[in-house]
């Protein structure tokens, strides 16, 4: 009888296939939970250098408030968007960067990811359409690919593009969290295979991302539900939260974008993180804590001339023409 429901998509589809994204992320994060190896919760698990500009910056953001996180808490957890939250730009960009260097689409292909990312980077905020259309883009690319191909390239592009844009501020309250004995999980809208990856790399606990259909280890091209993207995002936690006992009162969010209030809102410690305008006047409103570790306010906040829209373009197709007759 549940079957009968999805014979009605347009009354019943965006609920229930937010809740099934949700879901089938969280079954997928816990199955991959790195449960076999803590991560590092002391000095150690970070670089001097980047300890030093991430402990500067908290120092320079934090503001007088009681403790937190409570160390010994193990009713609580953070949660952690990834695209300009954790990670400068979007992480299905980089992937898609990644893939055509390794001849999996062509320049055209590659020329549309360059300026959806210049988008992303110049407005800040996510932009529903580009996002779906990568999303689209991404699924037709894998399709037919089995799913232990695409983990081993997805190493290889987090060393490549991804892990020196990882911002040290953010990176050192997911730290703070660690350390206070919490698990830490990324929630994304980017494959979860993707965000494991990453979170894997970060030393965090694991990963809630968007779960693409598999059958014996091969993509089919379809997605479990939807895109784990805004009310899918808060879905995901909620199940999370439900299997793994957690207090959503004691638990942390944080996220750079509006869409994410969803999210934010359901835990007693939402933070907005490099935050966009409506998320940054949602925040105030509701007396959020805000953290900006930009180094200057997005220009998007004060007007983007045409010609650095222009310049952003340009410099995409420039960098996509080179790296091809590189390859040639």
């Amino acid at each position: 009888m549940a079957a009968l429901g999805w014979l009605t998509p347009r009354r019943r589809s965006a609920t229930a296939r937010s809740v099934l994204a949700g879901e089938a992320s969280a079954e997928a994060a816990r199955k991959t939970a790195l449960a076999e190896a803590p991560p590092l919760t002391g000095p150690e698990a970070e670089p001097e250098e980047v300890r030093g500009e991430a402990a500067e910056e908290a120092v320079e953001e934090a503001p007088a408030e009681p403790e937190f996180p409570v160390a010994g808490d193990d009713l609580a957890a953070a949660f952690f968007d990834l695209d300009n939250t954790v990670m400068q730009g979007a992480a299905i960009f980089h992937f898609g960067r990644g893939l055509y260097k390794r001849e999996f689409f062509r320049r055209r292909e590659l020329a549309r990811f360059a300026w959806q990312q210049a988008w992303f980077r110049l407005a800040g905020v996510e932009d529903p359409e580009h996002m779906q259309d990568a999303r689209d883009s991404a699924l037709s690319i894998v399709k037919g690919h089995k799913v232990c191909e695409l983990m081993a390239i997805g190493e290889e592009i987090y060393d490549e593009y991804m892990a020196e844009r990882i911002w040290p501020g953010t990176r050192a309250l997911a730290q703070a969290h660690l350390d206070a004995g919490q698990k830490v999980w990324l929630v994304t809208a980017a494959p979860v295979e993707t965000a494991t990856i990453i979170a894997r790399r970060l030393g965090l606990t694991g990963a809630l991302g968007t779960v693409a259909e598999s059958v014996d280890g091969v993509y089919t091209g379809r997605l479990v539900g939807e895109p784990l993207h805004g009310p899918a995002k808060a879905e995901a936690v909620r199940a999370l939260a439900a299997a793994e006992g957690l207090d959503l009162d004691r638990c942390a969010a944080y996220s750079d974008s509006h869409n994410d209030i969803p999210m934010l809102s359901l835990v007693g410690h939402p933070y907005a993180i490099n935050p966009d305008t409506k998320l940054r006047k949602h925040a105030r409103t509701n007396d959020w804590r805000l953290r900006d570790y930009r180094t200057g306010r997005k220009a998007v906040k004060v007007g983007v001339p045409a010609a650095a829209g222009v310049g952003a373009i340009a410099g995409g197709a420039a960098a996509a023409i080179a790296l091809h007759r590189r390859r040639k």
